[in-house]
């Protein structure tokens, strides 16, 4: 089942990102954040964003969710988007169906680019993406220092509609969260 994530996941989700934090250069956070912290940041993106959970039996095994690309208000129908799958959901199509409602869920907000930022090589993740429709949109080489060495990051990006001129508002996503076009299309998901 895929679901609007809620501050009770963050147990779930921390479990899920502490092996990426701790192992590897997937996310350059260096420090592990606490449970706590989890709890802030699906609170924080909620209001904006969509966070979305994939739910089996009770157990949370993925989620995924995006975020303000650069904080200028001309940048409001571009999101950066983050999806993280637990060692043991792997290879099952969850990324794919999860990482689509939350592309899906951004284009009912309004939202008309998504970005995906790839720690280099990532052959997966580039696979991923580019499965989705994502195009290679640049590289920043040597972006970020993490377990000893030197990190370059490629960006991704995907059009989810043609930009309007002028565009219309992004809503935001806790009004989308309460809509029953949210709710149908996450039942569809």
């Amino acid at each position: 089942m895929i679901r609007i994530a809620a501050e009770a996941d963050a147990a779930a989700c921390h479990a899920i990102y502490a092996p990426v934090v701790e192992s590897s250069a997937i996310t350059f956070e260096t420090e592990l954040p606490g449970e706590e912290a989890m709890r802030g940041r699906i609170h924080g993106k909620l209001a904006n964003h969509p966070w979305l959970v994939w739910e089996e039996h009770g157990d949370v095994l993925a989620y995924a969710y995006a975020g303000r690309f650069r904080e200028r208000a001309a940048y409001d129908w571009i999101a950066e988007t983050s999806i993280y799958v637990h060692e043991k959901a792997r290879r099952r199509g969850i990324a794919r169906r999860l990482y689509g409602a939350l592309l899906g869920a951004m284009h009912l907000q309004g939202i008309n680019q998504a970005v995906g930022v790839i720690t280099l090589p990532g052959d997966t993740s580039v696979a991923m993406h580019e499965s989705m429709g994502f195009a290679p949109a640049g590289v920043w080489p040597k972006a970020g220092y993490k377990l000893g060495r030197w990190w370059d990051v490629g960006v991704w990006s995907l059009f989810l509609s043609e930009p309007a001129t002028p565009p219309a508002a992004v809503v935001p996503f806790a009004r989308l969260a309460a809509s029953d076009e949210l709710k149908a299309f996450l039942a569809r998901a």
